[in-house]
């Protein structure tokens, strides 16, 4: 490994170094659980992590290449973007688990450890131009995700949701390799500009359509698109509610970003190969997501429908093939991130439940409780359901126009209906707040919780 290479993985290095020093400085010392020594130990390493994007993306500016490892891996304002994005993600995820922590009784040391080993194969997967780099990234990204997904040991529902995960995670990541396998026979390279590069003599390659439709069915498992979304309600339902937080945003806008990454930047010419397809996925992903999510009472699981239903939205941009839609992806995920935070937060407020605030009747009367709570929630569910003037209509604005220039009328179309229809679930929570109240949900006052709300 050259010097160039060091500096256009600092931002990795440093995570995984610190992730490994989260998860041994137990055994040298004190071994209780300090919960707060954890959580600013990783919050420390975050801000060391953002220097270190900061540094490298205005170093490497210096250099001839602007690749390293090979051609395997990029630093360019794709990856900062979303590198700056999942690190400021993964500080509030770690805000929201602080009185998760201090409640369950496990371990903050692992878990700090294994949310950094997740960020580390996320930043591989939003850098990778091969199709290896970006494979091991994902991998890394998903195996410390089913092992969080289970934290709760012993609880069943969070052990059947980590195994549900892990298997059907599997089964995926084998469905994507053999499509990078096929594309690698036919190509004879997995960098993405090689493959970009053979656009002549593949163009009617039947083996390399069909290459390309088992990854994009592996990829539309990670971000939950139907019909590959079987997985994501008994996930969100019954891991602990921070890592449901994490796997709807970090996870998702990780698996988007390589989704944009090999779709725009090296089969954006078979454009009509696949546009079609992945154009039904987003209908089906919105028309499933909302209506399922409306006969949901248990809010988790009407989230997870909810974002399933955004996975739609969010494949739009996917579909555009220009700089309109690549920008309303970016634009995207970084305002339906910090709206689930802002939601989750909220949710973890309520403790009825061990899992926190589960069912609408447990926000009844909430706006009685704690009045700026409750308008906080009014503002993200707004914003989920894209009504102006909120971050959330802006998103949508940019997806559906970029959409329309494309050639998707149609999809657009339909994507109005359904962010119209999804405003019949998400009013029931505000109605439950306002209009009810027979809530009996204990409110708990956190200072990080409302911070990250705010």
């Amino acid at each position: 490994m050259s010097w160039s290479d060091m500096l256009f993985l600092l931002p990795e290095l440093v995570l995984t170094i610190g992730a490994s020093i989260l998860l041994v400085l137990p055994l040298f010392g004190n071994r209780d659980r300090n919960v707060s020594a954890a959580k600013w130990s990783t919050l420390l390493l975050l801000a060391a992590t953002a220097a270190a994007v900061l540094y490298s993306s205005h170093a490497v500016e210096t250099l001839h290449s602007g690749t390293a490892l090979r051609s395997m891996f990029a630093l360019d304002g794709f990856a900062i973007f979303f590198k700056l994005l999942f690190v400021g993600i993964m500080a509030m995820v770690i805000l929201l688990s602080s009185h998760f922590l201090e409640e369950s009784g496990y371990s903050p040391w692992e878990y700090h450890a294994l949310l950094m080993f997740a960020l580390t194969g996320m930043f591989f997967m939003c850098s990778g131009i091969h199709l290896i780099s970006i494979y091991i990234g994902l991998e890394l990204m998903s195996l410390s995700s089913y092992v969080l997904a289970g934290y709760y040991k012993n609880e069943s529902k969070s052990t059947e949701a980590a195994m549900k995960y892990f298997v059907l995670g599997a089964v995926s990541s084998g469905i994507l390799l053999y499509g990078i396998s096929i594309i690698y026979g036919v190509c004879g390279s997995m960098r993405l500009d090689a493959i970009a590069a053979t656009v002549d003599r593949t163009l009617a390659n039947d083996a390399f359509v069909f290459g390309i439709m088992m990854m994009g069915a592996g990829l539309c498992f990670k971000v939950a698109a139907v019909p590959f979304h079987v997985w994501t309600p008994d996930v969100y339902v019954g891991a602990p509610t921070p890592i449901t937080a994490f796997l709807s945003t970090a996870s998702k806008a990780a698996a988007f970003s390589i989704f944009a990454r090999i779709f725009y930047f090296a089969l954006a010419d078979f454009h009509t190969d696949w546009g079609g397809i992945i154009a039904a996925v987003a209908a089906l992903s919105m028309v499933v997501g909302n209506l399922a999510a409306i006969t949901q009472d248990n809010v988790k699981r009407m989230l997870a429908y909810s974002s399933i239903a955004h996975a739609g939205y969010g494949l739009m941009g996917i579909l555009a093939m220009s700089g309109d839609g690549l920008f309303s992806v970016l634009v995207y995920m970084l305002v339906y991130a910090f709206t689930n935070l802002g939601i989750w937060a909220t949710v973890l407020m309520m403790r009825k439940h061990a899992y926190a605030g589960e069912s609408v009747q447990d926000f009844e009367g909430l706006h009685r409780r704690a009045p700026w709570l409750a308008f906080a929630m009014v503002i993200f569910l707004l914003s989920l359901g894209g009504v102006p003037p909120t971050a959330g209509f802006i998103g949508k604005y940019f997806l559906f126009a970029a959409a329309v220039k494309a050639g998707y009328g149609w999809l657009a179309v339909l994507a109005v209906l359904m962010s119209a229809l999804s405003m019949v679930y998400y009013l029931r929570l505000v109605m439950a707040m306002y209009l009810k109240d027979s809530g009996e949900a204990e409110l708990a006052r956190d200072r990080q919780l409302g911070f990250a709300v705010v």
